[in-house]
């Protein structure tokens, strides 16, 4: 493994959760390059030929095992686009955790680009967690634009944690999944923006099998000059269920669309969308400065238990 410096370290603990190697399959790429990677008996990581990125299989009934593949920047002016391809075989449970971290300190943006596309066998379990994080104080924009593709067969499920909290100047995140009979999908998105910081996220969730289920949940804080759109579109092709729904808090001089959309092609299809944007509630400010906090601690206080 390429040795780290202490702000790819703090990075990689930022969006990842590590604090030293992960036990089970790995591939940390820092700066465009691979850092250290590890497969092993039931999961296969290995690098793709024609484009950058990774190919990740994993065996038909693997259990309990976990597949981390982090990515941090420290480069300033340094853009890349990856494509990841997840291999998910039948009756498997495993954890994917993925993320990138931008640390630019110099004058030039620093964007991070991936496409990582699901393949998910029948009755496979999949819980993927993707953090973004940025910091440094060099005027280039961190930039990040994930696309995600899920293919979910009979039986599968999946279950992602996108978030976003801090950092990040520009970003695009789109979503798109395609369910087969029994497949359950569950999102949960958690962001916040801040200074002039634009975040787009846009989810289309095609239920074409019968008994196929998603839930699609954003819970967001626009802060100062930034600026959010939630797109999310639900399309019931069969006799399926749907749910989606944006949460958010709007603060200062922020701005927020939300764009929930539904699409029922079958009779059976039963979907369903909430929408609710506003500002922090005075009384819930005022009572905890009467514990003692000032009204930013107690600002902080909520928009962290919010974000939970």
């Amino acid at each position: 493994m390429l040795k780290l410096d202490e702000i790819q370290k703090r990075l990689l603990r930022e969006v990842a959760d590590l604090h030293e190697v992960p036990e089970g399959a790995y591939n940390i790429r820092s700066n465009s390059r691979s850092a250290g990677r590890q497969s092993t008996a039931h999961i296969e990581i290995t690098p793709k030929t024609d484009v950058s990125g990774l190919d990740i299989r994993i065996l038909p009934g693997t259990k309990n095992e976990s597949v981390h593949i982090p990515v941090v920047m420290t480069e300033s002016g340094l853009k890349e686009l990856v494509y990841n391809d997840f291999h998910i075989g039948a009756d498997s449970d495993v954890v994917i955790v993925a993320g990138c971290g931008i640390d630019n300190c110099g004058p030039k943006d620093s964007e991070h680009d991936g496409i990582h596309r699901f393949f998910v066998g029948r009755n496979a379990r999949v819980r993927y967690v993707e953090k973004h994080y940025g910091s440094g104080s060099g005027e280039g924009k961190r930039i990040l634009n994930p696309g995600t593709e899920v293919y979910q067969e009979e039986g599968s499920s999946v279950e992602m944690e996108m978030v976003q909290i801090k950092g990040v100047d520009d970003t695009v995140r789109t979503t798109r999944a395609e369910l087969a009979a029994g497949a359950k999908l569950v999102v949960r998105e958690r962001l916040m923006t801040h200074g002039r910081q634009n975040a787009i996220s846009t989810y289309v969730v095609s239920l074409n099998g019968e008994g196929a289920s998603a839930d699609v949940v954003s819970r967001s804080v626009a802060r100062d000059d930034s600026f959010q759109k939630f797109d999310a579109k639900i399309i019931g092709n069969a006799a399926c269920h749907g749910h989606t729904e944006c949460d958010s808090i709007i603060m200062d001089r922020g701005r927020i669309l939300a764009v929930p959309g539904l699409e029922a092609n079958d009779v059976d299809a039963a979907l369903v969308h909430e929408a609710a944007i506003g500002k922090i509630a005075g009384d819930q400010i005022v009572k905890l400065m009467t514990l003692g906090l000032t009204e930013a601690e107690a600002e902080e206080q909520i928009i962290n238990g919010f974000l939970r």
